[in-house]
């Protein structure tokens, strides 16, 4: 666990997680010099939720400008709905790396107020009202927008994908 940017650029693979609100998120990668790390790097990288949002290209969480990875946007879940939408949800869809050996409609563990909307960077998709990209994919960006790490053995499984990924 680092923020240190000679220690990331070493990685063989970064995983940028995140938990909290985009803009006060967003700001620390800027004062840090971190949002232009990022986006230069070229081993495979995994945004796990928040950290995925955030490599998005606007979010509505702060009103605030990501990183432009994917050009997907954020926005807030509306409507007659329980916000966050946390639970159980099935993935569907599936393409890419991340999910070599899943079987469609297999569940993960969400926990989120806000979604990547569908673009043509999706490679999983999943329903809670709407559909909205459950995974994304851009080059050696990956980015997922449930917990793989609460996700049991399908969630350790796209882990060990991820890990699995050639630079």
């Amino acid at each position: 666990i680092t923020s240190d940017s000679e220690q990331i650029k070493g990685a063989q693979k970064v995983i940028f997680p995140g938990v909290g609100h985009a803009k006060p998120a967003m700001e620390m990668l800027y004062d840090s010099g971190l949002d232009k790390l990022i986006k230069e790097l070229t081993q495979p990288v995994l945004g796990i939720c928040l950290g995925m949002q955030l490599m998005c290209s606007h979010s509505e969480e702060g009103d605030v400008s990501g990183l432009n990875i994917f050009t997907e946007k954020v926005k807030k879940f509306e409507g007659e709905i329980r916000i966050p939408h946390m639970g159980w949800n099935e993935l569907t869809n599936l393409k890419g790396p991340l999910f070599k050996g899943i079987e469609d409609r297999s569940n993960v563990y969400f926990v989120h107020s806000y979604f990547v909307e569908m673009g043509s960077q999706t490679s999983a998709a999943s329903d809670y009202l709407i559909s909205f990209s459950a995974a994304v994919e851009e080059k050696n960006f990956y980015g997922v927008q449930f917990h793989p790490e609460k996700s049991g053995e399908i969630g350790s499984k796209i882990l060990s994908n991820f890990l699995s990924i050639n630079s």
